[in-house]
Protein backbone atom coordinates (compact mmCIF):
# COMPACT_ATOMS: atom_id res chain seq x y z
CA UNK A 1 0.00 0.00 0.00
CA UNK A 2 2.93 2.49 0.44
CA UNK A 3 4.21 2.01 -2.65
CA UNK A 4 1.36 2.47 -4.53
CA UNK A 5 0.67 5.53 -3.21
CA UNK A 6 4.46 6.70 -2.84
CA UNK A 7 4.34 5.56 -6.71
CA UNK A 8 1.04 7.48 -7.44
CA UNK A 9 2.55 10.56 -5.40
CA UNK A 10 5.85 10.85 -7.69
CA UNK A 11 3.34 10.28 -10.84
CA UNK A 12 1.03 13.52 -9.59
CA UNK A 13 4.14 15.31 -8.83
CA UNK A 14 5.95 14.76 -11.84
CA UNK A 15 2.71 15.84 -14.01
CA UNK A 16 2.00 18.90 -11.92
CA UNK A 17 5.91 19.70 -12.83
CA UNK A 18 5.94 19.35 -16.24
CA UNK A 19 3.03 21.87 -16.21
CA UNK A 20 4.73 24.28 -14.46
CA UNK A 21 7.79 25.12 -16.81
CA UNK A 22 8.59 28.13 -18.12
CA UNK A 23 10.50 27.91 -20.92
CA UNK A 24 12.73 30.88 -22.01
CA UNK A 25 12.02 31.71 -26.00
CA UNK A 26 12.61 35.68 -25.70
CA UNK A 27 11.58 38.22 -28.25
CA UNK A 28 14.10 41.17 -29.10
CA UNK A 29 13.90 44.09 -26.73
CA UNK A 30 16.60 46.00 -27.28
CA UNK A 31 16.94 49.78 -27.30
CA UNK A 32 14.74 50.59 -29.68
CA UNK A 33 11.61 48.56 -28.50
CA UNK A 34 12.67 49.57 -25.14
CA UNK A 35 12.52 53.36 -26.93
CA UNK A 36 9.17 52.20 -28.68
CA UNK A 37 7.99 51.35 -25.15
CA UNK A 38 8.62 54.61 -23.19
CA UNK A 39 7.53 56.46 -26.20
CA UNK A 40 3.93 54.57 -26.37
CA UNK A 41 3.91 55.14 -22.75
CA UNK A 42 4.13 58.85 -22.56
CA UNK A 43 2.06 59.35 -25.75
CA UNK A 44 -1.06 57.22 -25.14
CA UNK A 45 -0.50 57.35 -21.22
CA UNK A 46 0.78 60.89 -20.20
CA UNK A 47 3.62 58.43 -18.71
CA UNK A 48 6.72 59.90 -18.64
CA UNK A 49 9.34 57.25 -17.42
CA UNK A 50 13.32 56.63 -17.30
CA UNK A 51 12.20 52.58 -18.13
CA UNK A 52 9.35 50.19 -19.63
CA UNK A 53 8.68 49.15 -16.68
CA UNK A 54 5.15 48.29 -14.96
CA UNK A 55 3.41 47.60 -11.61
CA UNK A 56 1.42 44.54 -12.63
CA UNK A 57 -2.25 44.84 -11.55
CA UNK A 58 -3.97 43.01 -14.08
CA UNK A 59 -3.67 39.38 -16.13
CA UNK A 60 -5.31 39.79 -19.91
CA UNK A 61 -5.59 36.24 -21.63
CA UNK A 62 -5.76 36.18 -25.50
CA UNK A 63 -5.61 33.72 -28.41
CA UNK A 64 -3.18 34.24 -31.12
CA UNK A 65 -5.43 33.37 -34.06
CA UNK A 66 -1.88 32.60 -35.77
CA UNK A 67 -1.60 28.59 -36.08
CA UNK A 68 1.64 27.82 -34.56
CA UNK A 69 3.69 28.99 -31.84
CA UNK A 70 6.70 29.58 -34.29
CA UNK A 71 4.40 31.95 -37.05
CA UNK A 72 3.42 33.53 -33.93
CA UNK A 73 6.86 33.99 -32.00
CA UNK A 74 7.68 35.60 -35.52
CA UNK A 75 4.78 38.57 -35.26
CA UNK A 76 5.68 39.55 -31.88
CA UNK A 77 9.61 38.95 -32.02
CA UNK A 78 10.49 42.74 -34.39
CA UNK A 79 10.44 45.69 -32.15
CA UNK A 80 8.46 47.36 -34.95
CA UNK A 81 5.07 47.11 -36.10
CA UNK A 82 4.78 45.25 -39.18
CA UNK A 83 2.56 46.52 -42.41
CA UNK A 84 0.02 43.96 -41.76
CA UNK A 85 -1.56 45.93 -39.05
CA UNK A 86 -1.89 49.20 -40.73
CA UNK A 87 -5.60 49.26 -38.16
CA UNK A 88 -2.90 50.14 -35.36
CA UNK A 89 0.34 51.13 -36.66
CA UNK A 90 -0.82 55.09 -37.03
CA UNK A 91 -1.14 54.80 -33.06
CA UNK A 92 2.25 53.52 -32.21
CA UNK A 93 5.21 51.87 -34.36
CA UNK A 94 5.84 49.67 -31.56
CA UNK A 95 5.16 45.81 -32.48
CA UNK A 96 2.37 43.90 -30.51
CA UNK A 97 3.65 41.27 -27.81
CA UNK A 98 2.99 39.50 -24.78
CA UNK A 99 4.68 38.51 -21.61
CA UNK A 100 4.07 34.86 -22.22
CA UNK A 101 2.94 32.38 -24.75
CA UNK A 102 0.87 29.17 -24.33
CA UNK A 103 1.81 26.78 -26.60
CA UNK A 104 -1.29 24.17 -28.51
CA UNK A 105 0.64 21.06 -25.57
CA UNK A 106 0.62 23.30 -22.66
CA UNK A 107 4.00 24.30 -22.75
CA UNK A 108 4.57 28.05 -21.27
CA UNK A 109 6.78 30.43 -23.04
CA UNK A 110 8.17 33.57 -21.41
CA UNK A 111 8.73 35.84 -24.17
CA UNK A 112 10.10 39.10 -22.48
CA UNK A 113 10.18 40.52 -18.41
CA UNK A 114 7.42 39.78 -16.81
CA UNK A 115 7.82 43.94 -15.46
CA UNK A 116 7.97 45.65 -18.85
CA UNK A 117 5.23 46.74 -20.77
CA UNK A 118 3.89 44.95 -23.84
CA UNK A 119 1.62 46.17 -26.53
CA UNK A 120 -1.80 43.62 -26.11
CA UNK A 121 -4.22 45.64 -24.50
CA UNK A 122 -5.39 49.44 -25.50
CA UNK A 123 -5.86 51.61 -22.65
CA UNK A 124 -4.69 49.01 -19.89
CA UNK A 125 -0.90 47.82 -21.01
CA UNK A 126 0.84 49.92 -18.20
CA UNK A 127 -0.79 47.51 -15.58
CA UNK A 128 -1.27 44.46 -17.53
CA UNK A 129 0.90 41.39 -18.29
CA UNK A 130 -0.73 39.14 -21.23
CA UNK A 131 -0.91 35.14 -21.66
CA UNK A 132 -1.39 34.55 -25.56
CA UNK A 133 -2.47 31.17 -26.26
CA UNK A 134 -1.42 29.76 -29.99
CA UNK A 135 -4.76 29.04 -31.97
CA UNK A 136 -7.99 30.20 -31.44
CA UNK A 137 -10.16 29.56 -34.39
CA UNK A 138 -12.74 27.48 -35.13
CA UNK A 139 -10.45 24.69 -36.79
CA UNK A 140 -7.87 25.26 -33.92
CA UNK A 141 -9.64 26.15 -30.70
CA UNK A 142 -7.76 26.46 -27.12
CA UNK A 143 -7.30 23.27 -25.70
CA UNK A 144 -7.47 21.18 -22.30
CA UNK A 145 -3.75 21.74 -21.78
CA UNK A 146 -3.85 25.28 -22.20
CA UNK A 147 -6.26 25.88 -20.12
CA UNK A 148 -4.56 23.96 -17.37
CA UNK A 149 -1.16 25.96 -18.51
CA UNK A 150 -3.47 29.06 -18.11
CA UNK A 151 -5.00 28.15 -14.50
CA UNK A 152 -1.46 27.71 -12.73
CA UNK A 153 0.13 30.40 -14.83
CA UNK A 154 -2.21 32.38 -13.26
CA UNK A 155 -2.16 31.48 -9.82
CA UNK A 156 1.94 31.81 -10.26
CA UNK A 157 1.53 35.51 -11.42
CA UNK A 158 -0.59 36.36 -8.40
CA UNK A 159 1.44 34.88 -6.26
CA UNK A 160 4.57 37.41 -7.35
CA UNK A 161 2.16 40.66 -8.17
CA UNK A 162 -0.24 42.62 -6.96
CA UNK A 163 -2.66 41.29 -9.06
CA UNK A 164 -6.09 42.49 -8.80
CA UNK A 165 -8.05 41.83 -11.80
CA UNK A 166 -8.36 38.72 -14.34
CA UNK A 167 -10.03 39.18 -17.90
CA UNK A 168 -10.71 38.33 -21.36
CA UNK A 169 -9.46 40.47 -23.81
CA UNK A 170 -12.92 41.10 -25.13
CA UNK A 171 -13.38 42.54 -21.62
CA UNK A 172 -10.85 45.76 -22.20
CA UNK A 173 -13.45 47.94 -22.44
CA UNK A 174 -15.50 47.41 -19.51
CA UNK A 175 -12.19 49.38 -17.79
CA UNK A 176 -12.95 52.30 -19.92
CA UNK A 177 -14.55 54.88 -17.11
CA UNK A 178 -12.11 52.98 -14.63
CA UNK A 179 -9.22 54.18 -12.72
CA UNK A 180 -6.78 52.09 -14.61
CA UNK A 181 -8.07 53.43 -18.02
CA UNK A 182 -5.15 55.71 -19.16
CA UNK A 183 -5.80 55.80 -22.86
CA UNK A 184 -5.83 59.24 -24.35
CA UNK A 185 -7.76 58.78 -27.54
CA UNK A 186 -11.61 58.18 -27.51
CA UNK A 187 -11.41 57.06 -30.92
CA UNK A 188 -8.78 53.93 -30.35
CA UNK A 189 -10.67 50.95 -30.10
CA UNK A 190 -10.45 47.41 -31.90
CA UNK A 191 -13.17 44.39 -30.81
CA UNK A 192 -11.74 41.54 -29.70
CA UNK A 193 -13.40 37.95 -28.74
CA UNK A 194 -10.15 36.30 -27.28
CA UNK A 195 -9.75 34.26 -25.22
CA UNK A 196 -13.43 32.98 -26.15
CA UNK A 197 -16.16 33.31 -22.91
CA UNK A 198 -16.11 29.56 -22.46
CA UNK A 199 -12.75 29.87 -22.19
CA UNK A 200 -12.54 32.71 -19.87
CA UNK A 201 -15.48 30.92 -17.68
CA UNK A 202 -13.14 28.08 -17.01
CA UNK A 203 -9.75 29.96 -15.97
CA UNK A 204 -12.17 32.04 -13.67
CA UNK A 205 -14.14 29.39 -12.04
CA UNK A 206 -10.80 27.71 -10.94
CA UNK A 207 -8.98 30.37 -10.08
CA UNK A 208 -12.16 32.05 -7.96
CA UNK A 209 -10.32 30.98 -4.57
CA UNK A 210 -7.95 34.24 -5.31
CA UNK A 211 -10.73 36.29 -4.86
CA UNK A 212 -10.31 38.79 -8.07
CA UNK A 213 -11.66 41.82 -7.89
CA UNK A 214 -15.05 42.11 -10.60
CA UNK A 215 -14.80 43.34 -13.85
CA UNK A 216 -16.47 46.86 -14.06
CA UNK A 217 -19.78 46.98 -15.89
CA UNK A 218 -19.49 47.97 -19.58
CA UNK A 219 -19.96 51.82 -19.82
CA UNK A 220 -22.88 53.29 -21.87
CA UNK A 221 -22.68 54.49 -25.53
CA UNK A 222 -19.82 52.17 -25.71
CA UNK A 223 -20.29 49.32 -28.80
CA UNK A 224 -16.84 48.44 -29.14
Amino acid sequence: MKRLFLTLFVLIFLSCSASKEIVDKPIVFDAERSELTRTYLLERYGLDQESPAILPKMIVLHWTVIPSLEEAFDAFNAPTLPNRRPDIKDVSGLNVSSQFMVDRDGTIYSLMPETNMARHVIGLNHCAIGIENVGGTEELPLTKAQLKANIWLVEYLFDKYPIEYLIGHYEYTNFVDHPLWLEKDDSYRTVKTDPGKDFMEKVRKATKNLNFKPIPKKPENNDN
